[in-house]
């Protein structure tokens, strides 16, 4: 009765909301960046990479979901799906799955926590070890934009109750002059967090662009340089007198040992995680003992992958920090029944068995790109 029947991977493409992303007049020219992110001049491409749905259905009739990253291998997809069919998810070891790649590793993790969770009568967060909060507070987000541009879209976010934004920038970016005029804007009224992905490459760098920057609004920065620049890190969490923090992105190739280095260190004041759950606590769990908070990471999912990022803050220590979990901002659908719930900024997690949440057929069928896998006993 716990072995899996069948497993169904349905390709969708779900496009952002018009100006959801990017002023239309700011364009990049970093295109190995653009290659690399697949987000196009201004950021439009990001959303429109495609994902794959899955359903996975024991013997006994009940279904788990799960959703991939952005352009996820169909070739490895289909390969883990044929290796978990007829395996019995009570013997399976929940922390590490057989699914080497990490792009599709956290949608057959999701779908099968799911459908246990469904089984034992208890959400997701239970089979992580208990929920330490239920609810999560998130930021807005939004890609590169005008200085204009970026006050409105943050004052939109704090009329919502968001308590902080955080942009995309560039070296290009006049980052100096979105504080000036968000703080004209909102006031004292939401925090802002910048995030170059490393782009600002160095520390004069960093240091140049955070000239006249209104230090009292910034919530802090985020991987201003490169990720191998350890000591650039430590010096502007000691120069800027803002928190400085690095994300620790397993789905990027990135090791979950990555974060030793920093704690050694004590270079960073936070982490931005994002990966598989178990991992995920696990790495929350380190930054705790250094005495570190953390948030959870994402890539403008839909509705199941944010509903599984809800479980993992919920039950990670220390994930007290704003988490990227705002695609209800950007997406045009996020394929779930009935969406994420927001209170004054912060995300509901759903108390139901398993994720707490149903897959939206209808909407799965207008977002189809038409191409579907199927592997059944």
């Amino acid at each position: 009765m716990s072995r899996i029947q069948s497993i169904k991977a349905t390709e969708v493409v779900v496009p952002a909301k018009p100006n959801s992303l990017n002023s239309e007049e700011v364009r990049d020219r970093d295109a190995a960046f653009a290659r690399k992110f697949l987000t196009g001049e201004s950021w439009t491409e990001f959303a429109n990479q495609p994902k794959w749905i899955l359903e996975l259905t024991l013997e006994n009739g009940l279904t788990g979901i799960g959703e991939t990253y952005r352009s996820a291998s169909e070739p490895l997809l289909h390969e883990a799906m044929k290796q978990l069919v007829g395996q019995d998810v009570r013997q399976l070891n929940w922390r590490r799955l057989p699914v080497s790649d990490q792009r599709i590793y956290e949608a057959f993790e999701s779908a099968i926590l799911d459908v246990v969770g469904k089984w034992l009568t208890v959400p997701v967060c239970q089979l992580l070890g208990g929920a330490y909060r239920d609810r999560v507070d998130c930021f807005g987000w939004t890609g590169r934009r005008t200085p204009e541009d970026a006050a409105q879209k943050a004052w939109e976010a704090m009329q919502k109750g968001h308590k902080a934004f955080k942009f995309k920038c560039s070296d290009e970016d006049p980052v100096r002059l979105w504080t000036e005029e968000i703080r004209k804007k909102c006031g004292d009224g939401i925090k802002v967090l910048l995030d170059p992905n490393q782009r600002w490459t160095d520390v004069e760098t960093t240091l140049r662009l955070m000239e006249g920057v209104e230090k009292d609004l910034m919530l802090g920065l985020e991987d201003p340089v490169l990720h191998t620049d350890l000591t650039g890190f430590k010096y502007l969490r000691e120069t800027l007198g803002m928190p400085i923090y690095r994300h620790i992105s397993l789905p990027y190739t990135q090791d979950i040992r990555d974060i030793i280095a920093f704690v050694r260190a004590d270079a960073v004041d936070g982490y931005n995680i994002n990966g598989s759950a178990y991992n995920s606590v696990l790495l929350a769990e380190i930054a705790h003992l250094e005495g570190k908070s953390c948030w959870r990471g994402s890539e403008v999912d839909l509705g199941i992958s944010e509903t599984m990022g809800l479980h993992i803050a919920a039950a990670s220590i220390n994930c007290t920090l704003p988490s990227d979990l705002f695609g209800e901002l950007v997406r045009t659908d996020d394929l779930i029944v009935e969406p994420i719930r927001f209170e004054n900024g912060a995300a509901l997690v759903p108390s139901g068995a398993g994720l707490g949440i149903e897959l939206d057929y209808s909407a799965l069928t207008t977002y189809t790109t038409h191409r579907n896998l199927r592997v059944s006993l």
